[in-house]
């Protein structure tokens, strides 16, 4: 006789302080960011409204707030698997300043065998001169033991601006340089300058479903490093919210046996709290 178990468990919009919205500001290289908004999707009654006021507004509420978010899936029978994800973002405002922290732990196996191991952290600083204009300082670390650089890291600075900025639809860039440290999976390391450029686009098709396209090209000596990921969030009910997101990420310079790209799709089915 088969026997299968499923177990599934997830902690979800635990809030530190208050209410944390679903899409987070711009943290540089944001598809780290974005993977804590995979494995979170914090959903509240409001969800639509609080999307638009975090994209629309140059400010985060005065004072802290934050999230943490765990996953956790296993299988047995034919097939056993184990899934772990963990994330948390904490956000605090002073006057025009804005700060955000951000961390995630991922970890997956198949069988006994490895096939998802990544961390990361990411730190973000914005001071608003006007609506519309803003200066950032960011920093970033990540590791993933499945990728052609084990370590990432990134420490940059910069201007952004806001092209669009009404209440349903935002559209925001930001550039500047900074220094980056690499470690491939062979063990090479190498430190040297770097620059980033990133997109971010946001619209409220109607008052259940949210569209965003981020983009990021992390660029230096050592690869060019494109992320781009494209979402729409649907609110099913008060408390229930999905999202579907295509993820692409390309590498011009991957080690041998490593491809350039990877791609995924992803369908989260949230209850918030």
């Amino acid at each position: 006789m088969q026997h299968r178990n499923v177990l599934a468990a997830s902690l979800l919009a635990l809030i530190v302080a208050a209410p944390v919205f679903a899409q987070g500001a711009l943290t540089g290289v944001d598809a780290l960011d974005d993977r804590i908004d995979d494995i979170q999707e914090d959903v509240a009654d409001d969800l639509s409204n609080a999307d638009v006021r975090d994209r629309a507004g140059n400010q985060y509420a005065q004072g802290w707030a934050g999230s943490v978010a765990m996953g956790l899936s296993a299988t047995s029978g034919n097939t056993d698997t184990a899934d772990l994800d963990l994330a948390g973002r904490f956000r605090y405002g002073n006057g025009p300043w804005n700060h955000t922290f951000g961390f995630a732990v991922e970890l997956a196996e198949d069988n006994d065998v490895k096939n998802k191991e990544e961390a990361f952290v990411t730190y973000d600083a914005n001071r608003y001169f006007s609506e519309d204009f803003y200066v950032f300082g960011l920093g970033s670390v990540r590791y993933d033991a499945f990728d052609s650089n084990r370590y990432d890291a990134f420490l940059g600075f910069g201007p952004g601006y806001r092209v669009v900025n009404d209440s349903k639809q935002t559209w925001r860039l930001q550039a500047g340089p900074g220094v980056r440290y690499i470690e491939d999976q062979d063990g090479n390391d190498t430190t040297e300058t770097a620059g980033i450029v990133s997109s971010r686009y946001y619209i409220a098709i109607n008052e259940n479903t949210t569209l965003t396209n981020d983009t990021d090209i992390l660029f230096s000596e050592q690869d060019t490093l494109v992320t781009n990921d494209l979402g729409v969030n649907f609110r099913v009910t008060d408390a229930v919210s999905t999202r579907v997101s295509y993820r692409s990420e390309w590498n011009d310079n991957p080690l041998e046996d490593f491809d350039a790209a990877d791609n995924s799709l992803g369908v989260s089915l949230v209850y918030g709290f």
